[in-house]
């Protein structure tokens, strides 16, 4: 098996393609058919809208070898907006699996998706070739590229799907060159390829309209002995994310952690940005360090791979998630106010051994119904967490 690596640069082009180089070409498979497999949806109106903060416990991993479940058939919409035929929308999954992939791949007709594993590895094999993906990596799988998902047990993640764009580091700005996630620290597959025969049956899988579709053919579709181009999956370990933060007083903006954003035609709007909240040093002075209790026009989707985030101790784990509409106000539960409230202020490490992430949208974002109710992981004591918040205002205090 071969994994070597090579750096490529994630960047606006002018053109993304690459030709590859096949033993037989990926035309020659019979027609496709409807697949009632996988729990995939962009119907947004399945449901009555829901406003209020959510949270949801840790998404449950079926158990093996009893219910044996891949990464397809593991593979639950959560959450989202827009719809692919008009090429404009996002949508948040959640997979759950246990089992691998055996003569079967899935793509993506009808955008790309950013893979976010959380508990287990992932060995993605591409026509590009092979990626090994480990929790605090991330991969994207872009529009048209097919591959196929081995998992070495108990496997849980997260996936933010765009319609109509493609991800990209974000515009710098005055921080200038280099900062953030840099071009250097993505990674894309060298070319691998089987020459295989599958005379029982190999199933391509085609997530179409928001629906799934699979055709047969006689052959493994991981086939091309070479390729050439800037059209590719790819990977970055979240480590290598170089941190700008305030270091005088006061927050900035948390789009100084954005690691990937898919921009909308508007200037300066996105149609989601992937932001991480990484390990850093919190030096501000005269500041209330956690994130402050805000609204705004953004939908905010929260996930954590480890550890506690900083502003959740409880009730937010691993594995969980928890959704802020646009305009729902949020923040610090009361514990974490208390505690930041009467702290020193000292340099002090944040977030050691943690990694939470959010995936930002301008667009306004609506919960499935597996979401609100048949999942069962929905954690209805959320809003719990702030009713112990007291009034500290002195009127004389100046």
């Amino acid at each position: 098996m071969n994994m070597f690596l090579r750096i490529h640069a994630v960047q606006e082009l002018c053109q993304r393609d690459s030709w590859l180089y096949r033993i037989l070409p990926s035309v020659c498979h019979k027609p496709f058919k409807p697949l009632e497999d996988g729990h995939l949806t962009n119907d947004w109106d399945e449901i009555e809208p829901d406003p209020n903060q959510l949270r949801w416990k840790p998404f449950e991993i079926p158990k093996a070898p009893h219910n044996k479940i891949d990464f397809v058939s593991g593979l639950y919409t959560l959450c989202g907006a827009g719809e692919p035929r008009g090429r404009n929308g996002i949508a948040v999954h959640i997979f759950v699996c246990n089992a691998s992939m055996i003569d079967r791949c899935l793509y993506n007709s009808d955008g790309d998706f950013l893979i976010v594993p959380q508990q287990g590895k992932l060995l993605i094999t591409t026509e590009f070739g092979k990626m090994l993906v480990e929790p605090n990596e991330i991969c994207v799988i872009q529009q048209g590229m097919r591959f196929s998902v081995e998992v070495f047990g108990e496997t849980r993640g997260y996936i933010l799907e765009v319609y109509g764009a493609h991800f990209e580091l974000p515009d710098l700005g005055p921080i200038g060159a280099n900062g953030l996630a840099n071009p250097r620290d993505f990674l894309v597959p060298v070319a691998w390829y089987e020459d295989r025969q599958v005379p029982g049956g190999y199933t391509v899988i085609s997530k179409y309209q928001g629906k799934l579709f699979a055709a047969q053919q006689d052959f493994s579709p991981f086939n091309v002995v070479a390729w050439h181009g800037n059209y590719t999956p790819y990977k970055y370990h979240l480590e290598k994310f170089m941190v700008i933060n305030a270091v005088a007083f006061d927050h900035a903006d948390p789009s100084i952690f954005t690691v990937l954003t898919a921009k909308t035609t508007r200037a300066g709007v996105a149609l989601a940005d992937f932001v991480i909240f990484p390990p850093r040093w919190g030096v501000a002075n005269n500041t209330f360090r956690p994130p402050y209790y805000h609204r705004n026009c953004m939908s905010e989707f929260m996930g954590l791979i480890k550890g506690h985030y900083e502003a959740k101790e409880e009730g937010f784990q691993p594995g969980g998630g928890s959704l802020h509409s646009m305009m729902t106000p949020h923040g610090p539960d009361a514990d974490c106010f208390e505690k930041a409230s009467k702290a020193k202020l000292e340099p002090e490490r944040v977030a050691d051994g943690t990694m939470a992430f959010m995936f930002e949208s301008s667009l306004s974002l609506a919960v499935t119904k597996w979401g609100l109710q048949t999942s069962n992981r929905l954690d209805k004591n959320y809003y719990k967490c702030w009713e112990p918040l007291k009034s500290h205002f002195n009127p004389k205090c100046k």
